[in-house]
């Protein structure tokens, strides 16, 4: 038990007191002075031994008084699934990624939960999920519904409590399926059954019934009660504030709903126990009969304004009259025009009761106080100052002023509501001599002039004359200006505002045209140019767009004549810019750039002086050769010769011209110029410089190294060449005598173009012969051409080339279409429908009874067989509405669920409306569909199946009986678990039928095969083992049986703790393969038994450096001897000795070794105590109480001591590695053999 020591001043004085009094008195010496221990000196506070009601130890209640839990926000639940409940059973996968460890990733990814899954002795499942409570349930749930084989069940409760299971929101119904992890189907409110279905385990669903009927047979001892009495008495029932209906709740233990007053409802509902029910039933009677007999009534007129201060704040003095006189005011509603209260109670409190109510009546008047609108806000003061002064001297008076009315409303008691008008008034009269407003008429596009950038212009005047001034916001559209202020104020600011708005409307708004790149040149550096514009034209505002605009506007404003010379100015600026921007790219050998500069710069200033240009130099790290001329086009042009003269000079630099046609330029330049880059790549860097597009020059120059030139001139000349080949052209007019229009032209090879040209005249010319005609279809007929997407249609156009038919719109009534093509294609094309319309007069209906569960299987995929049928025998084919009330007569069960997607076979034939197929078309063609359609239809037939095999066949979720069901395109009928037949049906058509047997057949001998060799990998066998071998068998990490189980391809089972037989350890497997295992662990044993353990005293201080940073040192001396070794607990009585297992040989190796490195490790360690001993430092009192010849009064003080006091204890050594440990390396680390970890 620990104790908390607190030392008073009290306590701390009366100690010192009792020492120095001792020393006075009786002449002690110091050294023999009494000296407390630590628990006189801090006493521990009592503790609260007494009964729990006992509050007479007040510190014992605070100290005892009990602290709440914290619960821990994470929480784990431990559940198993038995053998037979486990949906996967495959244990060959167990923890290898097979289907169980998948699913539980998918909860743990979906939920936030840790699940961990073991395999118990029994095949059972054992599942641990940890995390926060609400993931921990819906892991739980979706683990039990998708590891566990699910049963269903049903309970039937009164329809009436299915509302209490769903609760509120569905919460309740949400809660139980967490808590049982199953799934709970409540019927629908309009459907009469009773039952509730179950989903889930069998422990799953035994809980949830229990639930279910508990909270059903509580809803039993309920009762529900409705009480109709008048209206009127109702407050009488529920009292002043509720108090009574409120003390009724509270002794009979029952709920009583009262309608509130605004809901015109007479009756009262009582729910709770029913013994409950009943005694608020007789009580509540008993105070209305009461009432009724003894209260009277008196009706009074008030005023419809005065209603609300007699009802109060939320009816609270409604409440107060009642409570003081027991009488209920009964109100008129508030849209109603009635002035009538009634007073209800007993006729001797009626009056009081009517005297508190003209009370409250007259206890609030209302008045009115007269102000103009504009001075509302000055009454108000700044930041509400003169308002709050009235508001806080009368906290009761309510003021409100109402936008744009000439009005002040004040609501509050008489005495108060005429001080504050009294006070507003003072105000108001204050203000009417003080101040004055006036407004001006100013057109709304001078609003922004008039306030300025910022609110300059406005904020001056505004300082200036000490005025305000309100200017309409822009969605008011409106242009009046309001002055306030001062009456001097406001006509010398209104005087300012007229000149401002007529200089305004003198001054002239133009705009210029100036493209975005020339403004930053127009303002200069540091806005020096167009300050020096702006200075010349100084009444002149110019105004440059935003960069990110992407604006070419500037603004000009101001007086018309100096804008107009303002704009000239500007245009003859712009025009010289224009002029001087002209850019020329002249191509320099990158290595002459140095040359074409000159030393510090002087050919380049000399030429751009010289010129008046401006010349850019790519930069050193550039790869670009090009110089940039900017300027006069012919000063350009100047610079570029002298350039070019000074690079003529420092090398040999030829310059060629070749003759290439206009026209295949672009096809030499290529993509983004990648043909002739390669060239001049290709060809040491010479430039190849084509003429402007548009010039209609054909001399492109080619500049650079002679040897060079002529290379790129000759692979220039070959590329225009290819071109020129690949280039022919041949022009053909689409329609004969049309304008230009009409012109095709072809591009390409020769021989190519002329044959395309060929094929073209000879589509000119079928073109030529295109007829247009019309024939009659009679409309009825219409739709068999146009239904279906115009299939027919399409059909005609690819069999009669391209045929074009157009039947006239639907409600026009015409029956004349037409038709345009070819003319063969039109005439072949108009007998065929003739031989159509004929088909369609010629059609007979046939009907062919096939039953309606038969109806999908004939149609097939898509209805892709009833397609087929169609259009082989030219029919139409309808099927009937699908009746699905037809298999149930009214009155009649349900049949029961249908298994597998299909009806049992073994009902029998009726027929029905619904069964009756229709084939439209000629007679021996509908006989000969009729019979394609009867060979559709499905038949059953009957294969004998083991019923234990038949879970095996259906597959998890029913995937093994869908896949065969698709791949045999079949229907197969596997019969209820209860039924216990070996009897599977399997329908549809006859030859998929035999297929689906043979297979069904085939995957019988395949699962009978698997039983067979489960039976065979069953084989078990026992081989005793001594438990202390068992971890050296498992090996680290279960190393050692791993390889065993993946050499012999065996279970090997270890005995649980609990297990009687600790010793036995069982293989199963194949017979050959367990014995071989057997064998294996047998002679693994042998190899153990010959091992020996003996004990070696190493000094504790060099353990946790033999043993390493997390073991890694030890581990690699076991490895390295093949021994294990083991060191003490923390705490052992021998904290030295170490034991070494293994080998009798290889031991004493291994032990050699150890020793050899505790005599390394020592001197290291004895080294480091040395000098901790110098390190240390001197006492804190001089070494001593007898220190200085015992003479204490020079020294310091030496404070409060006591004895036995827990900070005396001695300290850590810090240099001790028992002590302080290396970080990493535990002094018993829980595994750092390779046997594994120690089994207790």
């Amino acid at each position: 038990m620990s104790s908390v020591a607190v030392l008073t001043p009290e306590s701390f004085a009366e100690h010192r007191s009792g020492i120095k009094d001792q020393e006075m008195t009786g002449g002690v010496p110091e050294d023999e002075a009494y000296i407390p221990t630590y628990l006189e000196a801090f006493p521990p506070l009592p503790e609260n031994k007494g009964a729990p009601g006992d509050k007479s130890g007040e510190p014992a209640g605070v100290w005892g008084s009990k602290i709440r839990p914290i619960k821990a926000s994470v929480i784990t639940q431990v559940f198993n699934v038995p053998l037979e409940e486990r949906r996967y059973k495959d244990n060959s996968q167990f923890g290898d990624g097979g289907e169980e460890a998948k699913v539980c990733l998918d909860i743990m990814q979906r939920t936030g939960a840790h699940i961990e899954l073991s395999l118990a002795k029994d095949q059972g499942l054992s599942i641990m999920v940890t995390g926060k409570l609400d993931s921990v349930m819906k892991a739980r749930k979706e683990i039990v519904a998708r590891l566990q084989t699910q049963a269903s069940a049903t309970v039937a409760i009164p329809k009436e409590h299915h509302r209490f299971v769903i609760g509120k929101n569905g919460e309740k119904l949400q809660e139980l399926e967490l808590k049982t992890a199953s799934k709970i189907a409540i019927p629908r409110s309009d459907d009469p059954s009773l039952n509730i279905r179950i989903t889930g385990t069998k422990e799953g669903i035994e809980k949830a019934r229990h639930e279910i009927l508990l909270i059903s047979a509580e809803q039993d001892k309920r009762a529900v009660e409705r009480l109709s009495l008048e209206k009127v008495f109702h407050p009488f029932i529920a009292g002043a504030h509720n108090r009574l209906v409120q003390e009724l709740c509270q002794e009979t233990g029952a709920r009583i709903s009262i309608p509130p007053p605004s809901l015109h409802k007479d009756e009262i509902v009582i729910t709770g126990e029913k013994e409950a029910v009943a005694l608020a039933i007789s009580r509540i009677r008993a105070i209305y009969d009461e009432k009724k007999r003894k209260t009277t009534t008196i009706s009074v007129e008030v005023k419809k304004s005065q209603h609300k201060y007699i009802v109060g704040p939320k009816g609270n003095s409604l409440h107060e009259i009642m409570e003081t006189t027991g009488v209920s005011v009964e109100m008129p509603p508030l849209d109603s025009g009635s002035e009538t209260i009634i007073l209800r109670g007993e006729p001797d409190k009626l009056g009081p009761a009517l005297t508190q109510v003209y009370a409250k009546a007259k206890s609030v008047m209302v008045v009115e106080v007269t102000a103009p609108a504009w001075l509302h806000r000055f009454i108000i003061g700044k930041k509400g100052q003169n308002i709050g002064r009235i508001t806080q001297q009368l906290p009761k008076v309510h003021i409100e002023f109402t936008d744009g009315e000439e009005r002040i409303c004040l609501e509050g008691p008489t005495e108060e509501v005429e001080q504050a008008q009294v006070q507003i008034q003072d105000i108001i009269r204050d203000l009417l001599v003080r101040m004055d407003y006036t407004e001006v008429n100013i057109d709304q596009r001078f609003h922004r002039h008039l306030i300025g950038k910022n609110g300059a212009n406005i904020n001056r005047i505004k300082e200036q004359y000490k005025v305000s001034v309100w200017i309409p916001q822009e969605p008011d559209r409106s242009g009046l200006v309001r002055i306030e202020g001062d009456p001097k104020g406001v006509q010398l600011a209104r005087r300012e505002l007229i000149e401002m708005v007529q200089r305004m409307e003198n001054e002239l708004t133009k705009d210029l045209i100036v493209e975005q790149k020339f403004h930053r040149t127009i303002i200069g550096q540091k806005g020096e140019k167009i300050k020096e514009v702006r200075d010349k034209f100084p009444e002149v505002m110019i105004n440059f767009p935003d960069p990110a605009q992407k604006s070419d506007i500037v603004q000009l404003r101001g007086p018309k004549n100096e804008v107009e010379k303002c704009a000239k100015f500007l245009a003859k600026l712009i025009a010289d810019l224009i002029e001087n921007s002209f850019s020329l790219s002249v191509p320099i050998f990158k290595q002459f750039h140095k040359n074409i500069i000159g030393k510090g710069g002087a050919n380049i200033k000399k030429i751009r002086e010289e010129t008046t240009t401006k010349i850019d130099l790519p930069t050193e790290n550039s790869n670009s050769e090009m110089i940039v001329i900017t300027g006069r086009k012919n000063h350009c042009e100047a610079a570029r010769d002298k350039i070019l003269a000074i690079q003529r000079e420092l090398a040999n630099i030829k310059e060629s011209e070749v003759t290439i046609p206009a026209k295949l330029h672009n096809s030499l330049i290529g993509s983004k110029g990648c043909l002739v880059r390669a060239i001049m790549e290709d060809c040491g860097g010479v430039h190849i410089h084509f003429p402007s597009e548009g010039s209609g020059s054909d001399r492109v120059t080619i500049r650079g190294p002679v040897v060079e030139v002529e290379r790129a001139k000759r692979q220039l000349l070959q590329l225009a060449e290819e071109k020129q080949v690949n280039n022919f052209t041949a022009e053909l007019q689409a329609k004969p005598n049309e304008p230009e229009q009409e012109l095709i032209t072809i591009v390409g090879r020769e021989e190519a173009v002329r044959l395309a040209q060929k094929e073209l005249e000879t589509l000119v010319k079928n073109l030529d012969d295109m007829v247009e005609d019309s024939m009659v279809v009679e409309t009825r007929h219409h739709r068999h051409f146009v239904c279906r997407r115009g299939q027919v249609l399409r059909e005609l156009a690819e069999e009669y080339g391209g045929v074009a038919v157009s039947f006239p719109r639907t409600g026009t009534h015409s029956d004349r279409i037409t038709l345009k093509g070819a003319k063969d294609c039109v005439e072949a094309a108009k007998l065929r429908i003739q031989e159509i319309i004929e088909d369609l007069e010629a059609q007979v209906s046939v009907e062919v009874a096939v039953p309606q569960r038969y109806h999908r299987a004939v149609m097939g995929p898509k209805g892709c067989r009833i397609q087929q049928i169609t259009r082989d025998h030219e029919v139409q084919v309808k099927f009937p509405e699908r009746d699905d009330n037809a298999n149930n007569t009214a009155g009649q069960e349900p049949p029961p669920p249908r298994e597998n997607g299909d009806a049992s076979p073994e009902s029998e034939f009726v027929l029905r409306k619904c069964d009756i197929i229709t084939i439209s078309g000629r007679t021996e063609k509908c006989e000969l569909a009729k019979i394609a359609l009867l060979a559709l239809v499905p038949v059953t037939e009957d294969v004998k199946v083991s019923f234990e095999l038949h879970r095996y066949i259906i597959g998890q979720k029913g995937s093994g009986i869908r896949k065969m069901m698709e791949e045999y395109e079949v229907n197969i009928w596997v019969p209820q678990p209860e039924q216990l037949s070996d009897v599977i049906k399997v329908t549809g058509q006859v030859a998929n039928v035999e297929r689906a047997k043979l297979g069904l057949l085939e995957r019988v001998k395949e699962l009978q095969a698997e039983q067979e060799d489960r039976a065979l990998r069953s084989f078990k066998v026992s081989i005793s083992v001594d438990p202390k071998f068992h971890p050296k068998i498992i090996g680290r990490k279960g190393a050692v049986i791993s390889q065993i189980r993946k050499d012999h391809d065996v279970i090997v089972q270890f005995p649980d703790k609990g297990d009687e037989q600790q010793d036995v350890i069982v293989i199963s497997g194949y017979e050959r393969n367990t014995e071989e295992a057997r064998s294996a662990i047998e002679l693994l044993v042998s190899t153990l038994q010959e091992m020996v353990s003996h004990d070696v005293h190493l000094d504790p201080r060099t353990h946790a450096r033999i043993i390493g940073a997390r073991g890694k040192a030890i581990r690699k001396t076991m490895e390295e001897f093949k021994v294990d070794i083991r060191f003490p607990q923390p705490g052992s009585e021998d904290p030295g000795r170490v034991t070494v297992t293994g080998l009798p040989e290889i031991v004493d190796n291994a032990i050699d070794h150890l020793l050899n490195l505790e005599e390394e490790y020592m001197l290291s360690v004895t080294e480091t105590e040395t000098m901790a001993a110098y390190m240390k430092p001197p006492s804190r009192y001089g070494g001593g109480r007898g220190g200085g010849g015992g003479d204490n009064s020079g020294g310091a003080a030496k404070g409060f001591v006591v004895r036995d006091a827990p900070w005396n204890d001695k300290a850590p050594d810090m240099s001790s590695a028992e002590d302080f440990p290396t970080f990493g390396a535990g002094l018993a680390p829980k595994q750092t053999s390779a046997w594994g970890p120690k089994k207790f």
